[in-house]
């Protein structure tokens, strides 16, 4: 089954980058340590309770669960035996639905949004999966923007708070933690959803922009931002992490590293719900075992342990005492924002995972005579085409293999297409210089061979063609066509015939969706919708010159769908 068609849960844990698997490996090498009593006279073996926590609150959890079993509980005549494995929130969400041996009773996720997504996916895999019951917060922390002294001080820490805006700001150097393993990236994700998104969920261009830039510097796990603050505080970007992950690193180190400014607009919060996990065929006792242990996770004496452990309280409400000087956040009261619906978290992972993705990506841009007209700005529509065409490339990683045509009647006879620069890796050498370099010049010097008709129809079957005999299947393969006239290439193949010969050649376990954009109104939307729709694309139309990129970044920003969408 192609990863572009398996279900969620699944489809992230297949599209994850380079980066986010070798963090998923070294979240399976968890730390498990079995907490056990003597038995007494009236116990008759051990009545296991597995509880995954989230890393930041294991500390707290294993001295709860070390007092807890010093008292010697006893369910049934067994002796309750308590096992504490930490494991990453979004790993657990992963496998919990479909785990089958030796699940969690209790989970302490540090954020509820992946006890919703998981609640979402269990409900997908039918009666064998299990039922999840979140309950209330243990503890919370807010999400704070993050950084060294230098670079949060460029921002104007800590006269004024930072604001969001600025974690999109192109000119700040900003990381994101990966949002398919991290509560950090997933929250700060929402965030920028909510200043940037659609009512509806789906992402504006601006959106796409801001996650391509950020996303081209995504690390595994938040432990990475702040290790690169400990190596060199002056070129360390900024990051977004938890309140309490900025005090326990500082903390851990004996000094302040790193300081926390909290965003003028509000932030999210890390809620830490304990949800209890049931399922069918699970030990007679469990029940009474984990209400038992909850018990002693909701005493003041675990409470306390938060709160030393620089959590907040269910509330919000930080002990006093906690200093910029000393801690690097102040624990006054912060506005949190609405926390997203699990249908707006799918779909930010969705668009995470479509924008993380490796492109193979053909660009053919039609250089016949109308190229020449201006738009409603003063540009040409071919200097606009690649200004476009620009930007997008420019938010592209170095692992993405582009290349470039041009197309008009007869340019390269007795072909009607030339290749300006061969397909390949932006990073890789290419005549001595870097392929995203040669693309630059390539696409800057479209203008001075515009001329002739739109051959429209053969270039497109060409281009497909390449694409599908040079198909990598770990890419995301496709060609993005801008033209703004219709075929007036007489000699070439008619539309019928295209599309049947699109029909015939099709291979599904090779497909080659055509992004088809027409410029302007004299543009044949028509054709551009048939030869999208026959190779499972889609087509566009900008009017505006302002459209254009929009309708690039779109394009990228479903990349994970087609040609399924």
């Amino acid at each position: 089954m192609s990863s572009r068609n398996q279900p969620p849960s699944i489809l992230r844990r297949a599209l994850l980058p380079v980066g986010a698997l070798i963090g998923v490996v070294a979240a399976v090498s968890v730390t498990v340590v079995a907490l056990k009593t003597t038995a007494g006279a009236d116990c008759q073996g051990a009545l296991p309770l597995k509880v995954a926590v989230a890393p930041a609150v294991e500390d707290v959890v294993r001295q709860t669960a070390a007092d807890y079993q010093a008292g010697q509980p006893i369910v049934d005549g067994r002796c309750v035996q308590v096992t504490i494995e930490s494991r990453a929130a979004a790993d657990v969400a992963t496998e919990l639905p479909t785990a089958q041996i030796n699940p969690p009773a209790l989970w302490i996720p540090d954020s509820s949004m992946w006890a919703a997504e998981t609640q979402k996916a269990a409900g997908e895999v039918g009666t064998d999966a299990p039922r999840l019951d979140v309950r209330k917060s243990l503890a919370s922390s807010p999400l704070v923007i993050a950084g060294s002294e230098q670079a949060m001080t460029k921002l104007g820490w800590p006269v004024t708070p930072v604001s969001w805006t600025r974690v999109v700001d192109p000119a700040v150097p900003v990381t994101l933690s990966d949002p398919t393993q991290s509560t950090e990236g997933l929250a700060t994700l929402a965030v920028i959803r909510g200043l940037l998104g659609n009512p509806d969920g789906t992402p504006k261009p601006e959106l796409v922009s801001a996650l391509l830039r950020v996303g081209r510097a995504a690390l595994p796990s938040v432990r990475d931002a702040f290790n690169k603050v400990t190596q060199g505080a002056e070129n360390a970007p900024v990051f977004t992490a938890s309140e309490q992950n900025v005090m326990a690193n500082n903390r851990s180190v004996g000094e302040r590293r790193v300081v926390a400014s909290y965003p003028k607009e509000g932030t999210l919060g890390f809620d830490f719900p304990l949800v209890r996990v049931s399922r069918p065929g699970e030990h007679s006792g469990t029940e009474s075992a984990a209400a038992g242990f909850e018990k002693a996770l909701r005493s003041p004496e675990a409470a306390k342990r938060f709160s030393d452990a620089g959590f907040r309280n269910p509330q919000g409400l930080a002990p006093s005492g906690w200093t910029t000087e000393k801690d690097g956040v102040n624990g006054d009261k912060v506005t949190l924002l609405k926390a997203p619906t699990t249908d707006q978290v799918s779909e930010l992972l969705r668009t995470w995972g479509a924008i993380s993705l490796d492109s193979r990506m053909l660009a053919v841009l039609d250089v016949s005579g109308s190229m020449a007209e201006k738009m409603s700005n003063g540009q040409t529509r071919i200097e606009a085409a690649t200004q476009a065409a620009l930007t997008a490339l420019g938010l592209m990683p170095d692992t993405s293999d582009i290349g470039l045509w041009a197309f008009s009647t007869d340019k390269k006879p007795p072909n009607d297409w030339i290749s300006l620069v061969p397909i390949g890796p932006l990073g890789e050498p290419l005549g001595g210089k870097p392929r995203r370099d040669v693309l630059v010049a390539g696409a800057q010097g479209l203008a001075s061979i515009v001329g002739g008709g739109t051959a429209l129809n053969d270039t497109a079957l060409a281009a497909w063609r390449f694409m599908q005999s040079t198909y990598d299947p770990l890419k995301i393969n496709s060609v993005t066509l801008i033209t703004d006239g219709k075929n007036d290439d007489i000699s070439s193949i008619g539309m019928a015939d295209l599309v049947a010969t699109f029909q015939k050649e099709a291979d599904p376990a090779r497909p080659v969706p055509m992004i088809m954009v027409g410029l302007g109104q004299e543009a044949d939307m028509d054709a551009l919708r048939q030869i999208s729709n026959a190779t499972g694309g889609k087509a566009y139309q900008a009017l505006q010159p302002a459209d254009i990129q929009g309708v690039l970044l779109d394009a990228i920003s479903q990349r994970r769908c087609r040609p399924n969408c």
